[in-house]
């Protein structure tokens, strides 16, 4: 209880802030408690520099600790600290006046927000904290708020006895000499709640608050005697005393995820921003393309209290399967989100921490291949969006990891993988392009037409089995001197300069005659008829040995990039290709006798249909299949009766 003081009012715009503050709907009330609380760990703080520095305060056997206690019956909450305190001529000037200064630019600034977001309320925590009106945040959830204080330091500021600042928050306040000796040191805020705020009367409730804000202060915060924050800010620790088992006990703490991460930075920086950070890579895999499309980022501190969660500014979205947090010195708290985004701090961090986690990934993959090969299986599909940024284009590239036809089969789950450098040591000489193919998995790839030449040739063939893959391949365009290069596109004397390799023995196809190379022409002109519109041309190919047939790209885009464009533009049309035939395939010799002996053979046309459908499955198309079936069941039926025919059974 305060003795009668003297009444005061408000400036003009702390009552205008006072009336925003109170009168409006806020998502985030929250946000008092951490402004109390961060106002009492700073004063703290300041106490324990000056203690160290040689200043002895009174009640020097306290200790420097906050405390909160909840009074359900007086409806109040009660925020205490033993820290520097405050004269009577301190308490007018700092809870009287907002920071003497920018208050006119607050105001404006408030009347921007609400233009800009008409008929929403704004986010308290986007507006309390700047221009030091943190504590006036306390009237969102009180109607009625006293703060007695008495200063650490005898003899600064004159009376050095307690003083009571009082106000209803709306227009005036009090101040006079505190009754009793409470507090023996620093300062207590009584805040009796409205109504509609008695969830903060109760101790999970505030609990949950300081675990989410204010978990890392640097001081023991107690909620009605327990101590609230538990955790220890490793982050502020030096490296060599924090153990693995401690890093795994705090991203366990902080993602709730049952697995120990599988990779842990510890980053402490003082130039070109003074900032500590702790960042994990976990041992499971996000759905980052689905459902947590946007639950990725950073928690961003200053000085140890939680400004913002999942903070997408200081991490590019190539690295989004990161967790953890930073901590900065010189970020002003409770900072807008507008403010942030513009903020050259934060750029300067995302630069650092970029830089150190691509040298942890490049360490790793020279020192732990099999590590980082689990890493790239679990997060490879989020690091390819990195190709994007250029600055670090070359050391993204040698970081990505490729399934390979050079490679064996590896396992379902996790394939065996190749980097790009190891592609260019098995190489042969001459050669400077990547060659690589798009498939749903490792044997359709294997089985793609298109690869028939590079078997022949021995040379390797990249498999990509995400849609992402492909843009990243065109954008990327070159590393080292070297070319990206669909093998589907690859013209007949691509790997002309390159001697075949050794092939197993087959039977020799015997050449066709002039008579047959003739009639081969005109079978191309008959099979054009027969499919009309549905290709743009048929012609010999000179790449395939073992299928009969492919649709070969003419304009440079590959079957599955052209599927993905078809889907973007809600398309359904089928592509239209050169069909190229393999000549000496026995399917096309039969068909040549077929021809020869009737043009207009209705099996003919029917196999021919039957080979297109083949070559459409093969890329992946297959817009009709009741038809597709039907014909398909027709050939199986002449089929079955020209065998038991042959066959006399």
């Amino acid at each position: 209880m305060a003795e009668s003081g003297k009444k005061r009012e408000f400036k003009a715009e702390v009552r205008k802030v006072l009336n925003i503050l109170t009168n409006s709907l806020y998502t985030n009330r929250e946000i008092f408690l951490r402004e109390l609380i961060s106002n009492a760990s700073d004063a703290l703080d300041k106490l324990r520099f000056r203690t160290n520095r040689g200043d002895t305060p009174r009640a020097g056997e306290l200790p420097l600790e906050i405390r909160i206690t909840l009074d359900k019956d007086a409806k109040t909450l009660t925020i205490a600290d033993t820290g520097l305190g405050m004269t009577e001529q301190e308490l007018a000037d700092n809870l009287g006046t907002i920071a003497r200064s920018g208050s006119e630019r607050f105001l404006a600034d408030m009347a921007a927000e609400g233009e800009q977001k008409e008929g929403e309320a704004p986010d308290a925590s986007n507006i309390i904290g700047r221009f030091g009106v943190g504590f006036y945040s306390v009237f969102m959830v009180a109607d009625k708020v006293e703060v007695t204080s008495r200063p650490a330091f005898v003899g600064e500021g004159g009376d050095d006895g307690a003083h009571v600042w009082t106000s209803d928050g709306l227009g005036s306040y009090t101040i006079g000499a505190a009754e009793g000796d409470e507090p023996k040191r620093g300062t207590v805020i009584k805040a009796h709640l409205k109504e509609d705020a008695a969830e903060f009367l109760e101790k999970y409730r505030i609990d949950a608050v300081i675990r989410k804000h204010s978990a890392f202060v640097p001081f023991p915060v107690f909620v009605d005697g327990e101590q609230a924050n538990t955790q220890p800010a490793l982050w502020r620790e030096p490296k060599t005393s924090v153990t693995k088992e401690q890093y795994a006990n705090f991203y366990k703490a902080q993602t709730y995820d049952a697995k120990d991460p599988l990779d842990t930075q510890h980053i402490s920086v003082d130039v070109p921003v003074q900032f500590a950070a702790l960042l994990f890579i976990p041992d499971s895999q996000q759905d980052f393309f689905g459902n947590d499309r946007d639950f990725w980022g950073l928690d961003l501190y200053s000085r140890r209290v939680l400004i913002q969660h999942r903070n997408k500014d200081i991490l590019p979205e190539y690295l989004a399967f990161l967790k953890g947090v930073v901590d900065v010195e010189d970020l002003p708290l409770n900072i807008s989100r507008e403010t942030l985004q513009e903020n050259v701090l934060l750029r300067k961090i995302q630069q650092v921490i970029v830089k150190q986690t691509l040298s942890r990934m490049e360490k790793l993959a020279r020192d732990d291949k099999e590590t980082y090969e689990h890493l790239w299986h679990l997060h490879g599909r989020i690091f390819k969006l990195g190709y994007h940024d250029y600055a670090n284009r070359d050391r993204i590239c040698a970081l990505m990891r490729f399934n390979s036809s050079a490679l064996a089969d590896g396992t379902d789950k996790e394939p065996l993988l190749t980097s790009l450098d190891e592609y260019m040591e098995r190489a042969p000489e001459g050669q400077k392009t990547f060659w690589y193919v798009s498939a749903p998995n490792r044997e359709a790839a294997r089985m793609n037409p298109h690869m028939e030449m590079f078997r022949k040739k021995g040379i390797e063939v990249l498999y990509l089995f995400e849609p992402v893959d492909e843009f990243v391949m065109e954008s990327l365009g070159k590393y080292k001197e070297w070319d990206f290069k669909p093998a589907e596109t690859a013209a007949d004397d691509a790997l002309a300069a390159f001697p075949d390799k050794e092939q197993p023995e087959k039977e020799a196809v015997a050449p066709l005659s002039d008579d047959d190379t003739a009639s081969f022409d005109k079978l191309l002109v008959r099979i054009k008829e027969i499919l009309g519109d549905k290709v743009k041309e048929v012609r010999v190919s000179h790449r395939l040995a073992d299928s009969p047939a492919l649709l070969a790209a003419t304009d440079g885009v590959t079957s599955s990039m052209e599927k993905l464009l078809k889907v973007m533009n809600k398309d359904e049309s089928l592509p239209v290709r050169d069909l190229e035939v393999n000549r000496d395939h026995p399917l096309l010799r039969n068909m040549l006798r077929m021809f020869k002996d009737d043009a207009n053979d209705a099996v003919l046309a029917e196999m021919t249909q039957n080979l297109f459908d083949a070559c459409l499955l093969t890329d992946g198309y297959i817009k009709d299949p009741q038809a597709l079936a039907a014909r398909a069941q027709t050939m199986l039926n002449r089929a079955a009766a020209w065998y038991t025919e042959v066959r006399k059974i």
